[in-house]
């Protein structure tokens, strides 16, 4: 069987300087699809309907990639949920519209994980979409997502538009956010044992009792994930059109801490505060039918992390941490 995506296609990956864009661009130069287009934030809003429409219209992509998003932590999500669901649902909406009207070959749809229920039972299969209740801290953004992936399958089911998604669990790697506060689990423990190290500390506290399992995903991994379901996977109208993708490996949170003091060179005590929220017991994907199709993730977490704490230590050169 042929590939669904040609090496002469013109790509457009909206989001390409973000962390998940960064590393789809990579797997595509890695692949050798060199034919991409680019635009920069201050030359298109992408919140702009009219101003998407008419730039699809003047570059003519063939592949779009939907990395664009707008993110952030329990914080952000609390404060701005309004800005979570409007602004992602434009994003979104804006570039999947443009992609149909201007006859785009293939598009892809990056989700996330947090579209489903909270009390979901474990692993998470794509069909538990829809049958409960969300996670009330990020519910605007998980509806948004939860939105772009029934557009696709609108327009699919349709119009016969070859549109399709994929729903990363937690990723990790080159390009994350170190932020003291906002950033998530793997960034901030780096962050925060470099630290420790460095002021010579003989203690670091850490939230909750170290014991929730989550599964983390190399965020190049993401990358090459998204090339090959460009090149292969199809599905039929009466199939779910996204899959799930992951590592398919899990850790408590207290083993990854460890892992990571280790790979920062932090050798005193780790003190759990165990009246800080756990949050959800357990949250993994479950990934089989990525499998079945001949995907898998190839980066071992603990290779992952080493590579994380170099691209850190580069940010952290070139004095490009969030502060």
């Amino acid at each position: 069987m042929g590939k669904l995506i040609d090496k002469k296609d013109r790509f457009f990956i909206a989001g390409h300087n973000g962390m998940a864009g960064s590393a789809i661009c990579r797997a595509l130069i890695k692949n050798n699809y060199r034919n991409s287009i680019s635009v920069r934030r201050d030359e298109l809003d992408l919140c702009n309907h009219e101003s998407v429409i008419k730039w699809f219209y003047n570059n003519k992509p063939e592949v779009v990639v939907i990395a664009a998003a707008k993110v952030g932590g329990i914080i952000a999500n609390n404060s701005y949920p309004t800005e979570f669901l409007l602004d992602n649902m434009k994003i979104q909406n804006n570039i999947i519209e443009a992609a149909w009207k201007n006859n785009v070959k293939r598009l892809l749809f990056l989700g996330s994980s947090c579209i489903f229920p909270k009390y979901c039972k474990q692993p998470m299969v794509e069909e538990d979409l829809l049958t409960g209740s969300l996670e009330q801290t990020n519910q605007w953004y998980a509806l948004a997502k939860i939105t772009g992936i029934k557009l696709c399958d609108a327009l699919r089911k349709q119009y016969n538009f070859d549109a399709i998604c994929l729903m990363p669990t937690n990723l990790y790697g080159s390009g994350d956010n170190y932020h003291k506060e906002n950033s998530h689990v793997i960034p901030g423990l780096i962050r925060r044992f470099h630290e420790a190290v460095l002021e010579k500390k003989s203690q670091v506290k850490c939230w909750g009792t170290g014991s929730p399992l989550r599964e983390f995903l190399f965020v190049d991994d993401l990358g090459s994930s998204c090339v090959y379901a460009l090149e292969n996977w199809r599905p039929k109208l009466n199939e779910l059109n996204f899959l799930n993708v992951g590592s398919g490996n899990e850790i408590t949170i207290k083993d990854l801490a460890y892992k990571i003091a280790n790979i920062c060179g932090f050798t005193g005590e780790i003190l759990w505060e165990k009246d800080k929220p756990d949050g959800t017991p357990r949250k993994l994907l479950d990934i089989r039918k990525f499998t079945e199709i001949g995907w898998s993730a190839s980066t071992d977490l603990d290779q992952g992390l080493k590579i994380s704490y170099k691209s850190f230590l580069e940010e952290l050169k070139n004095n490009k941490l969030r502060k």
